[in-house]
């Protein structure tokens, strides 16, 4: 049967700020910037000791009890180490780039429902800081305006090593950005909105990560890769390029960016968890009980699922290795970006079924998701073929020059280099001689 009615917007319940004061705000400002911070020193301490027992050493134990104050050790010896000025650096760039990385870490926050409404000194406020309806949005931007803060880091202080991690974190975020925002499309076109507290609310019967599976996995491994973790964090990459852009870096600077780094994870985390892991509310079956899914209650629920998030970060970083960085990009250009698009597109075409004709909706899921399985598969055997050799009567070696480009580069699979000119030069005597004086031995030996 076939229907006329638009897509409309369900009708959930919402943050309400109509009983807004600007003191109230305030309030909730500094409570975001301390819950960041604590949570901060909390990973730090997280990660070292969990890091610690999957390698199977003790890791900090000396500083306080099971080493709790280790991480303030950590932020101390930032405060005292010596602060490094370089003489060929920009000096104003040099300062602004980790103010620009910290300042966008903190601000994506701002958006973040960490729980419904409650009363709080006679008014009734939501636990968010603020909402639009181009929140997510917001938190696409200012994580791109981020960028700014790593790049201007590594081409301020006109250095090598610096430079080279800030060209990879720029190529590295702008890819993943796009498979991000894909992935994160297909929970815009569910929810009917891209306010973070209409998602959340959008997801009371059940979590988009359940129904939206495909986009939920997509959108965990770019957010490991946007913030430069393991197996993700070549633009650090300790082995080539020491510290990446905060080679040059130091003391409280160096601590700016240290601390967006965690800042950020802890933004990625709250972000899956607003738009997959249905916010600030219980998980089923608790989420039927009314006493424990409402009210300040939220922030726990929601603390707990960030760092789920934050573990499964951690527990990637002491489990899997570093990868190359070609194939980190072509493993987001070639996999996830057109996987993310396809989806995208199953989403979209599903919602338009569903609203125009009156048909189960386990029948259309089941045929899109055929569909894209179908072509999963088209797309994974037509990429594998492409890195197989020509035939036995194709020269390879005259196709394929590792200086094409005024700098060498190495051959892809298929490619031969070709012969070393070194082969056919004249050795010298004495090397010669040896050379002759072997050959004859071993001419004996085999006699």
């Amino acid at each position: 049967m076939m229907t006329t009615l638009p897509l409309a917007i369900p009708d959930y319940t919402v943050a309400d700020f109509s009983q807004e004061t600007w003191w109230l705000t305030l309030i909730k400002a500094v409570f975001i910037i301390l819950f960041l911070i604590f949570n901060v020193l909390l990973a730090l301490w997280v990660e070292r000791r969990g890091l610690g027992r999957m390698q199977t050493r003790p890791g900090p134990n000396v500083a306080g009890p099971f080493g709790l104050f280790q991480a303030f050790a950590d932020a101390l010896k930032l405060l005292f180490k010596e602060d490094m000025w370089t003489r060929r650096s920009d000096k104003f760039l040099y300062f602004m780039a980790p103010a620009i990385a910290a300042f966008c870490a903190f601000s994506v926050f701002a958006v973040i429902p960490l729980g419904p409404n409650v009363n709080m000194f006679g008014h009734s406020t939501p636990l968010q800081l603020a909402d639009m309806p181009v929140a997510a949005l917001y938190i696409l931007a200012i994580t791109s305006l981020g960028l700014y803060g790593i790049v201007l880091g590594g081409w301020s202080t006109r250095s090598t090593l610096p430079l080279y991690g800030a060209v990879r974190s720029s190529a590295q975020v702008i890819s993943y950005e796009l498979s991000m925002g894909l992935a994160l499309v297909s929970v815009f076109i569910m929810s009917g909105s891209m306010s973070t507290s209409q998602i959340v609310a959008a997801q009371t019967p059940f979590w988009w990560a359940v129904t939206l599976a495909p986009a939920f996995v997509i959108y965990c491994i770019s957010a490991v890769g946007e913030v430069n973790r393991l197996p993700f964090d070549l633009p650090e990459a300790e082995g080539e390029l020491v510290a990446g852009h905060m080679t040059e870096y130091s003391s409280m600077k160096f601590g700016w960016y240290y601390l967006s780094e965690y800042v950020n994870m802890l933004n990625v985390s709250a972000v899956a968890t607003t738009m997959f892991f249905g916010g600030w509310h219980a998980p089923w079956p608790l989420s039927h009980v009314p006493v424990i899914n409402d009210g300040w209650f939220g922030i726990v629920w929601f603390f707990l699922k960030m760092w789920f998030f934050m573990f499964l970060m951690i527990w990637t970083r002491g489990t899997l290795l570093r990868i190359r960085y070609d194939q980190f990009m072509q493993f987001g250009w070639k996999r996830l970006i057109p996987v993310a698009l396809a989806w995208v597109v199953a989403v979209a075409v599903l919602r338009g079924v569903t609203a125009w004709v009156d048909t189960s909706m386990p029948v259309i899921l089941g045929v899109i998701l055929a569909i894209f399985v179908i072509a999963l598969a088209v797309m994974w055997f037509l990429d594998s073929g492409e890195g197989e050799t020509t035939g036995e009567g194709d020269d390879v070696t005259e196709t394929f020059d590792p200086l094409a480009d005024g700098f060498p580069v190495p051959p892809k699979p298929g490619q031969q280099l070709p012969p070393s000119p070194r082969a056919g030069r004249a050795q010298p005597v004495g090397v010669a001689a040896n050379t002759t004086v072997a050959t004859d031995a071993q001419e004996e030996t085999d006699e």
